[in-house]
Protein backbone atom coordinates (compact mmCIF):
# COMPACT_ATOMS: atom_id res chain seq x y z
CA UNK A 1 0.00 0.00 0.00
CA UNK A 2 1.00 3.66 -0.81
CA UNK A 3 -0.06 6.67 1.14
CA UNK A 4 0.39 10.21 0.91
CA UNK A 5 0.63 12.14 4.03
CA UNK A 6 -0.08 15.87 5.23
CA UNK A 7 -1.78 18.39 7.32
CA UNK A 8 -2.50 21.83 8.03
CA UNK A 9 0.09 22.32 11.25
CA UNK A 10 2.90 22.12 9.28
CA UNK A 11 5.43 19.20 8.42
CA UNK A 12 7.17 19.64 11.56
CA UNK A 13 3.89 18.84 13.57
CA UNK A 14 4.06 16.25 16.36
CA UNK A 15 1.05 14.62 14.90
CA UNK A 16 2.70 14.25 11.20
CA UNK A 17 5.51 12.50 12.44
CA UNK A 18 3.35 10.43 14.92
CA UNK A 19 1.10 9.53 12.38
CA UNK A 20 3.83 9.11 9.57
CA UNK A 21 5.96 6.60 12.37
CA UNK A 22 3.17 4.39 12.98
CA UNK A 23 1.98 4.54 9.05
CA UNK A 24 5.40 3.28 7.70
CA UNK A 25 5.14 0.37 9.73
CA UNK A 26 1.80 -0.83 7.10
CA UNK A 27 2.71 0.88 3.90
CA UNK A 28 5.08 2.73 1.71
CA UNK A 29 4.36 6.76 2.54
CA UNK A 30 5.54 9.94 1.17
CA UNK A 31 5.07 13.05 3.49
CA UNK A 32 4.01 16.25 1.68
CA UNK A 33 2.90 18.96 4.01
CA UNK A 34 3.09 23.17 4.68
CA UNK A 35 6.66 24.28 5.89
CA UNK A 36 4.33 26.03 8.42
CA UNK A 37 0.94 26.45 10.46
CA UNK A 38 -1.82 26.85 7.83
CA UNK A 39 -4.88 25.83 10.03
CA UNK A 40 -7.97 27.57 9.07
CA UNK A 41 -7.00 27.65 5.60
CA UNK A 42 -10.59 25.72 4.38
CA UNK A 43 -9.41 23.91 0.68
CA UNK A 44 -7.82 27.51 -0.62
CA UNK A 45 -5.28 26.86 -3.39
CA UNK A 46 -1.78 29.98 -3.61
CA UNK A 47 -2.71 31.36 -7.53
CA UNK A 48 -0.52 34.61 -6.63
CA UNK A 49 2.73 33.01 -6.56
CA UNK A 50 5.21 30.05 -7.10
CA UNK A 51 5.57 27.20 -4.55
CA UNK A 52 8.81 26.13 -3.43
CA UNK A 53 9.13 22.20 -2.31
CA UNK A 54 12.00 21.80 -0.08
CA UNK A 55 13.14 17.80 0.90
CA UNK A 56 14.01 17.49 4.86
CA UNK A 57 17.00 15.53 6.44
CA UNK A 58 14.08 13.22 7.46
CA UNK A 59 12.95 12.37 4.11
CA UNK A 60 9.59 14.87 3.70
CA UNK A 61 8.86 17.41 1.72
CA UNK A 62 7.79 20.59 3.09
CA UNK A 63 5.98 23.39 0.68
CA UNK A 64 5.25 26.73 1.28
CA UNK A 65 1.87 27.02 0.48
CA UNK A 66 -1.71 25.45 1.51
CA UNK A 67 -2.55 21.75 2.70
CA UNK A 68 -4.39 21.64 -0.43
CA UNK A 69 -1.63 22.97 -2.31
CA UNK A 70 0.46 20.24 -0.64
CA UNK A 71 -1.79 17.14 -2.15
CA UNK A 72 -1.98 18.83 -5.24
CA UNK A 73 1.73 19.42 -6.29
CA UNK A 74 2.35 16.03 -4.21
CA UNK A 75 0.04 14.07 -6.82
CA UNK A 76 0.65 16.17 -10.05
CA UNK A 77 4.16 17.06 -9.87
CA UNK A 78 6.46 14.81 -7.01
CA UNK A 79 5.22 11.71 -7.06
CA UNK A 80 5.91 8.85 -9.87
CA UNK A 81 2.84 6.67 -8.88
CA UNK A 82 -0.42 7.08 -7.23
CA UNK A 83 -0.88 6.24 -4.02
CA UNK A 84 -4.04 4.04 -2.49
CA UNK A 85 -4.55 6.44 0.32
CA UNK A 86 -4.41 9.81 0.76
CA UNK A 87 -3.83 10.80 4.97
CA UNK A 88 -4.13 13.86 6.67
CA UNK A 89 -3.49 14.94 10.57
CA UNK A 90 -3.36 14.22 13.12
CA UNK A 91 -4.33 17.55 13.77
CA UNK A 92 -3.67 19.30 16.88
CA UNK A 93 -7.83 20.17 18.24
CA UNK A 94 -10.93 18.84 16.90
CA UNK A 95 -12.43 18.89 13.33
CA UNK A 96 -15.94 18.69 14.27
CA UNK A 97 -19.46 20.04 13.06
CA UNK A 98 -19.36 23.14 11.12
CA UNK A 99 -15.05 23.09 11.85
CA UNK A 100 -15.06 20.92 8.41
CA UNK A 101 -15.81 23.75 6.81
CA UNK A 102 -12.15 25.81 7.86
CA UNK A 103 -10.03 22.76 8.31
CA UNK A 104 -7.02 22.66 6.39
CA UNK A 105 -6.55 18.94 7.60
CA UNK A 106 -9.89 18.33 6.10
CA UNK A 107 -9.27 20.56 2.90
CA UNK A 108 -5.74 18.44 2.64
CA UNK A 109 -7.82 14.73 2.48
CA UNK A 110 -10.38 16.48 0.44
CA UNK A 111 -8.18 17.14 -2.38
CA UNK A 112 -6.62 13.79 -2.55
CA UNK A 113 -10.46 12.71 -2.99
CA UNK A 114 -11.11 15.16 -5.66
CA UNK A 115 -8.66 13.27 -7.16
CA UNK A 116 -10.61 9.94 -6.65
CA UNK A 117 -8.41 8.69 -4.02
CA UNK A 118 -10.07 7.34 -0.70
CA UNK A 119 -9.16 10.14 1.50
CA UNK A 120 -8.73 10.07 5.82
CA UNK A 121 -8.44 12.80 7.77
CA UNK A 122 -7.64 12.47 11.79
CA UNK A 123 -7.76 14.83 14.33
CA UNK A 124 -7.55 15.24 18.62
CA UNK A 125 -10.46 16.36 20.00
CA UNK A 126 -8.34 19.14 22.89
CA UNK A 127 -4.94 20.85 21.89
CA UNK A 128 -1.22 20.06 23.36
CA UNK A 129 -0.66 16.53 21.83
CA UNK A 130 -1.76 14.45 24.96
CA UNK A 131 -1.83 10.68 24.33
CA UNK A 132 -0.70 11.48 20.85
CA UNK A 133 0.88 7.72 20.54
CA UNK A 134 -2.31 6.64 21.61
CA UNK A 135 -4.34 8.59 18.44
CA UNK A 136 -1.21 7.60 15.89
CA UNK A 137 -2.13 4.21 16.64
CA UNK A 138 -5.73 4.38 16.51
CA UNK A 139 -5.42 6.20 12.75
CA UNK A 140 -3.26 2.79 12.17
CA UNK A 141 -5.76 0.65 12.86
CA UNK A 142 -8.49 2.80 10.77
CA UNK A 143 -6.55 2.90 8.09
CA UNK A 144 -5.93 -0.89 8.35
CA UNK A 145 -9.36 -1.33 7.45
CA UNK A 146 -10.70 -2.25 4.30
CA UNK A 147 -13.99 -0.46 4.14
CA UNK A 148 -14.99 -2.16 1.14
CA UNK A 149 -18.51 -1.60 1.57
CA UNK A 150 -17.69 2.38 1.27
CA UNK A 151 -18.20 3.67 -2.18
CA UNK A 152 -14.77 4.66 -3.73
CA UNK A 153 -13.47 7.25 -3.65
CA UNK A 154 -14.80 7.83 0.44
CA UNK A 155 -13.97 10.68 2.79
CA UNK A 156 -13.47 10.12 6.38
CA UNK A 157 -13.47 12.60 8.99
CA UNK A 158 -11.93 11.27 11.93
CA UNK A 159 -11.81 12.65 15.77
CA UNK A 160 -9.91 10.65 18.51
CA UNK A 161 -10.29 11.93 22.03
CA UNK A 162 -7.21 12.53 23.80
CA UNK A 163 -7.09 9.40 25.90
CA UNK A 164 -4.79 6.40 26.34
CA UNK A 165 -5.46 3.76 24.10
CA UNK A 166 -6.71 1.01 26.67
CA UNK A 167 -8.99 3.80 27.27
CA UNK A 168 -10.53 5.18 23.89
CA UNK A 169 -13.81 3.26 23.42
CA UNK A 170 -15.81 1.97 20.18
CA UNK A 171 -15.01 3.29 16.71
CA UNK A 172 -18.39 4.24 15.71
CA UNK A 173 -20.05 5.83 12.46
CA UNK A 174 -21.24 9.28 13.20
CA UNK A 175 -22.65 12.82 11.22
CA UNK A 176 -21.80 16.24 11.79
CA UNK A 177 -22.90 18.32 14.66
CA UNK A 178 -23.68 22.05 14.48
CA UNK A 179 -21.85 24.82 16.39
CA UNK A 180 -23.17 28.05 18.06
CA UNK A 181 -21.80 31.02 16.23
CA UNK A 182 -18.23 31.73 16.81
CA UNK A 183 -17.42 34.20 19.93
CA UNK A 184 -16.71 37.57 18.64
CA UNK A 185 -13.30 39.10 17.73
CA UNK A 186 -10.66 40.11 19.63
CA UNK A 187 -9.93 43.85 19.06
CA UNK A 188 -6.84 45.21 20.12
CA UNK A 189 -3.90 47.56 18.85
CA UNK A 190 -0.64 47.31 17.36
CA UNK A 191 2.59 49.21 18.55
CA UNK A 192 1.47 52.25 16.07
CA UNK A 193 -2.14 52.67 18.11
CA UNK A 194 -3.74 51.14 14.82
CA UNK A 195 -6.86 48.75 15.35
CA UNK A 196 -5.89 44.89 14.63
CA UNK A 197 -8.34 41.82 15.14
CA UNK A 198 -7.83 37.91 16.20
CA UNK A 199 -10.22 35.81 15.30
CA UNK A 200 -12.19 34.71 18.42
CA UNK A 201 -12.65 31.29 19.74
CA UNK A 202 -15.29 28.69 17.57
CA UNK A 203 -18.81 28.63 19.21
CA UNK A 204 -19.83 25.76 22.08
CA UNK A 205 -21.68 22.75 20.10
CA UNK A 206 -25.38 23.45 19.40
CA UNK A 207 -26.41 20.18 18.02
CA UNK A 208 -24.62 17.41 20.24
CA UNK A 209 -27.19 14.57 20.32
CA UNK A 210 -26.32 10.98 19.97
CA UNK A 211 -25.32 10.08 16.62
CA UNK A 212 -23.25 13.22 16.20
CA UNK A 213 -19.61 13.65 16.10
CA UNK A 214 -19.63 15.91 19.68
CA UNK A 215 -21.52 13.32 21.24
CA UNK A 216 -19.28 10.27 20.58
CA UNK A 217 -16.20 11.67 21.45
CA UNK A 218 -17.61 12.94 24.82
CA UNK A 219 -18.13 9.16 24.99
CA UNK A 220 -14.73 8.36 24.87
CA UNK A 221 -15.45 7.07 21.40
CA UNK A 222 -13.54 7.27 17.92
CA UNK A 223 -15.71 9.77 15.89
CA UNK A 224 -15.85 8.47 11.94
CA UNK A 225 -17.60 10.66 9.54
CA UNK A 226 -18.39 9.83 6.19
CA UNK A 227 -18.10 12.85 3.78
CA UNK A 228 -19.19 14.45 0.31
CA UNK A 229 -18.56 17.72 -1.59
CA UNK A 230 -22.10 18.49 -3.44
CA UNK A 231 -22.94 21.58 -1.64
CA UNK A 232 -26.67 20.94 -3.79
CA UNK A 233 -29.44 22.26 -1.70
CA UNK A 234 -31.42 19.42 -3.29
CA UNK A 235 -34.41 20.30 -1.01
CA UNK A 236 -34.70 23.91 -2.59
CA UNK A 237 -33.59 23.26 -6.11
CA UNK A 238 -37.62 22.45 -6.45
CA UNK A 239 -38.78 25.65 -4.71
CA UNK A 240 -35.64 27.74 -6.49
CA UNK A 241 -37.69 26.46 -9.94
CA UNK A 242 -40.87 27.65 -9.22
CA UNK A 243 -39.29 30.74 -7.92
CA UNK A 244 -37.25 31.61 -11.19
CA UNK A 245 -39.87 29.89 -13.47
Amino acid sequence: MKILISNDDGYLAPGIIALAEQLATIADIVVVAPDSNRSGSSNSLTLDRPLRVVQSANGFYSINGTPSDCVHIALTGILTERPDLVVSGINQGQNMGDDTLYSGTVAAATEGYLFGIPAIAFSQVDHRWAHLDAAARVAKDIVLRKFEALHKPFLLNVNIPNLPYEKLQRVVATRLGKRHESEPVIKTQDPHGNDIFWIGPVGKAKEASAGTDFHATAEGCVSVTPLQIDLTHASQLERLQQVLS
